[in-house]
């Protein structure tokens, strides 16, 4: 194996074509170049290239623009079939067929350029490239907007990417039922028509198979770019199932990090380095975490790297703190780990629940690769998704913990070499308001506003329930609220005995409330749960915030 794996990189270094960074597993390929309409005069160059790429990746090539390949026996025996400029009606009905079994079999389809100006009375077609073509200007430089550097296709490109070719606008736009990897800047160019969303290169998984898309590849000159024949061999090694990604349709998820450090903090030793729009993790143990705000329901994805044996995590619900270790022991960790214990590798929730690791490592790109996580946390219940596939499911039981909080991600320690890339995050909202009811407590009383006052600062305290407005209560996001202001933690304090209060809203940490499945109601920012005084059930009891410890005065019954 080891001479196989030199001699291929000898003659990747002979022909200057790109290596997988670790050698795949042998697979076959089909490239289909049949036209029924424009032919282009790049369809030699790039065949050629794509047998160049085969001979220093270890798959085999067969090219052809005979139909009759389209059986059931012959398309078993590729992984991967290439559109390579395709034009017009190529399959007749039978051959149609055939192709769509192949597909939902687990092949993947690679469509190259004019692929998309293939087959347009073929649904199934159309839906597996993503959209069909619709005009384009004269060939010109435009820059490409790379927006997922983490899949094979594009995770060697610049955020920007100049290069000239065809720029093709489309009839409809593929975001909606793709993970776009890559748009076109229209103010980079003439006569593009499709906006400010113009996608160019993208993936999806089909109906059992793959399928990546580019729309480079008009001229020849296309072929012997190194930055495009390394993309094309991503996009190959994507739809044969050598390389994972999450490429599932992504929209309305915001930037926490693409290059820009604002709002992060480090807390404890050590450090990331930033360049390339790419955190690299630098001694340690500490960890780079979100200050600038706290998330309670939301998707949060980030696509992360190791470059061996290393170790990594990231981290969610917990208060904030200058102490790294306050988010080991009040949060999560999601962990990032190439070899350990199950509790503690790859996708477990660090010592509290394994992957599930057969899933796991189906996944799973190895180190010196990109990967993607989905964290995705719904009230206490988290759900890991690795390069789109589900891995660990787990619920929080523990009343001093939360999945509400700051995010982080950590830097381990010398000598442990991590990458993130690209966090970003969806917030998923609470749920509907609620104004229907009390929130009860110790002795079957109620949380009421003081007197049913308005001003700020007014006190929080226990009281026999009376259906009065002072205690009707709403439950929007994650605040409770009462006579149209908050409930909040005086001074956003985070010490124990720190008084509860009536407050303006204001989205701050002080009034984000997290219930809990023991029924306490914690405030994630301290830390600490919502708290009879003193134990007491005095009508006037001050309401403040302690340790959480499931106790009768920690317990809430929130409106239905």
């Amino acid at each position: 194996m080891r001479r196989v794996l030199l001699l291929l990189a000898v003659v990747a270094s002979m022909l200057g074509v790109p290596a997988a960074a670790q050698a795949d597993t042998p697979y076959d390929v089909l490239v289909f170049s049949r036209t029924a309409g424009f032919r282009h005069d790049s369809i030699a160059a790039g065949t050629q290239a794509v047998r160049e790429l085969g001979a220093a990746n270890g798959f085999s090539v067969t090219a052809t623009e005979d139909p009759a390949v389209f059986t059931a026996a012959n398309l078993a025996g590729y992984e991967a079939a290439i559109f390579l400029n395709t034009t017009g009606d190529v399959l007749n009905a039978a051959q149609q067929t055939a192709f769509e079994n192949w597909v939902r079999a687990g092949g993947g389809f690679v469509g190259v350029h004019a692929a998309a100006d293939t087959e347009y009375d073929w649904p199934f077609y159309g839906e597996l490239v993503g959209a069909y073509f619709a005009s384009h200007p004269a060939i010109q430089p435009a820059n490409v907007k790379v927006e997922d550097r983490a899949h094979a296709a594009t995770a060697h490109l610049p955020q920007t990417w100049n290069r000239t070719d065809e720029w093709y606008d489309y009839r409809t736009n593929a975001r909606s039922t793709a993970h776009v990897l890559a748009t076109l800047d229209e103010s980079s160019y003439s006569g593009g028509v499709m906006g400010a969303d113009h996608p160019h290169a993208w993936c999806k998984p089909f109906q059992g198979g793959r399928s990546f898309y580019t729309g480079g590849g008009h001229t020849a000159s296309s072929y012997t770019e190194s930055a495009f024949r390394t993309h094309l061999l991503g996009g190959i090694r994507y739809a044969a199932g050598q390389a994972k990604a999450d490429c599932r349709p992504e929209t309305g998820y915001t930037p926490l990090y693409n290059g820009s450090t604002t709002g992060w903090s480090q807390a404890g030793p050590g450090a990331f380095t930033n360049a390339d729009a790419t955190l690299t993790s630098t001694g340690g143990m500490g960890l780079y975490w979100y200050s600038a705000k706290q998330f309670t329901n939301y998707s949060l994805k980030l696509d992360w790297r190791l470059a061996g044996d290393d170790n990594t995590g990231v981290f969610l619900g917990f208060p904030p703190s200058s102490d790294p270790w306050s988010a080991v022991n009040n949060g999560y960790e999601v962990q990032i780990d190439a070899t350990d214990a199950a509790d503690r590798t790859t996708g477990a929730v660090y010592t509290f629940k394994s992957a599930d690791l057969a899933a796991r490592d189906a996944a799973l790109n190895p180190p010196g690769a990109w990967n993607t996580y989905e964290l995705l946390v719904e009230g206490e219940r988290l759900r890991v998704y690795l390069n789109g596939v589900q891995i660990n499911d787990f619920t929080n039981t523990d009343p001093v913990r939360s999945l509400a909080g700051h995010i982080g991600i950590q830097n381990h320690g010398d000598g442990d070499d991590a990458s993130f890339r690209n966090i970003r995050i969806k917030e998923l909202g609470g749920p509907s308001p609620v104004t229907s009811g009390p929130i009860t407590g110790l002795a079957g009383k109620c949380l009421d506003v003081s007197g049913g006052a308005t001003a700020d600062g007014t006190k929080i305290q226990l009281w026999t329930c009376n259906g009065s407005a002072a205690q009707k209560w709403t439950r929007q996001g994650s605040t409770l609220r009462a006579q149209g202001k908050c409930l909040d933690v005086a001074g956003g304090g985070t010490a124990n005995g720190t008084k509860a209060q009536l407050w303006t809203c204001n989205g701050s940490g002080a009034q984000n409330w997290a219930p809990q499945a023991n029924g306490s109601i914690r405030n994630p920012q301290s830390g600490r749960c919502l708290d009879v005084s003193q134990n007491s059930s005095a009508d006037g009891q001050q309401i403040h915030i302690w340790d959480c410890h499931g106790g009768a005065n920690q317990k809430w019954a929130l409106p239905a």
